[in-house]
């Protein structure tokens, strides 16, 4: 393998790996508070990544303005799911709030196929992003695959400083250990919650932009897969960890790239590397690179 594919494939893949932690950031977000693998996840990423789509080639807005309407009609989104799906079933079994999960996954899903049809739509690639870049030894870089991790590595700096640096933050943490204490400290616990569904949110409409641009179409079901994904990298990383969950989400990346890049024969089965991933790391490792091990609250 020459030098100019192998620094191609090291920037896909860690490009796609970034791409991966920011979905996963949702996950793990959720899951260490409320204890809960947020299945509709995914489907908020698609909805991002539709937003872009109908602000930019629908209604021909700036890409950029309509990065930020996608941003914030995600983010509410996310809100709504956890308004109307999840905080009802705070006090009940937990497989409620899981059935729940699942019965809002195949809602959206269904409910864009029957809005925006199933029909593939395409997206158009800002020239700027896709213009190459050609560096030494004849190596080309397609600025869309730099911006991907840049954008990814800012947002998860930006995430950790408003955990460990603001009240907000201060109360995630807080609730993540013990939610009945918290709320008797006077915190408003559903609010917190809601803050905590909102970022994660904000960041899966982030990751669908950059997926749509990367891959540039959007259909109803195309947050399944990355969804699945970017879950086994929270679990990889360590679920209910940040930095983990990024981790997670590179390794996984690097996985599925670079199995394809040198095992080309491999390619049909790169999806199956991800699970055999998860297989792994399941037996040897149950909590993951970062995670550590959390008692279970009935």
């Amino acid at each position: 393998m020459t030098l100019n594919i192998f620094v191609q494939h090291f920037v896909n893949a860690l490009s796609l790996g970034s791409l991966y932690g920011l979905i996963s950031i949702g996950y793990t977000m959720v899951y260490g508070i409320l204890r809960l693998i947020n299945f509709a996840h995914g489907d908020i990423f698609m909805l991002g990544a539709y937003f872009v789509f109908f602000a930019t080639i629908v209604y021909k807005l700036n890409w950029i303005l309509g990065v930020i309407i996608a941003i914030a009609a995600t983010t509410i989104c996310g809100l709504l799911v956890d308004r109307i799906a999840y905080r009802p079933l705070r006090q009940a079994p937990r497989i409620s709030a899981l059935i729940s999960a699942i019965g809002v996954s195949f809602f959206i899903e269904n409910f864009a196929v029957v809005v925006f049809t199933g029909m593939p739509r395409p997206v158009v690639q800002p020239k700027i992003l896709m213009k190459p870049i050609i560096l030494p030894n004849k190596v080309r870089l397609i600025p869309l695959g730099i911006l991907v991790p840049v954008v990814a590595f800012i947002l998860v700096a930006a995430l950790l400083w408003l955990l460990y640096k603001t009240k907000p933050g201060l109360a995630m943490r807080a609730i993540s250990f013990d939610i009945e204490t918290t709320r008797m400290l006077g915190v408003d616990v559903n609010k917190i919650i809601a803050l905590a569904f909102g970022l994660g949110s904000a960041l899966a409409a982030v990751a669908g932009i950059l997926w749509a641009l990367r891959y540039p179409r959007v259909e109803p079901f195309m947050g399944m897969t990355p969804g699945i994904k970017a879950f086994i990298a929270a679990v990889f990383g360590g679920i209910g960890s940040i930095p983990g969950a990024m981790i997670g989400g590179i390794i996984l990346g690097f996985v599925e790239i670079m199995s394809v890049a040198f095992f080309p024969n491999l390619s049909g089965y790169k999806d199956a590397f991800a699970f055999f991933l998860l297989i792994v790391i399941l037996l040897f490792k149950p909590t993951g690179i970062l995670g550590s091990k959390i008692e279970d609250k009935i």
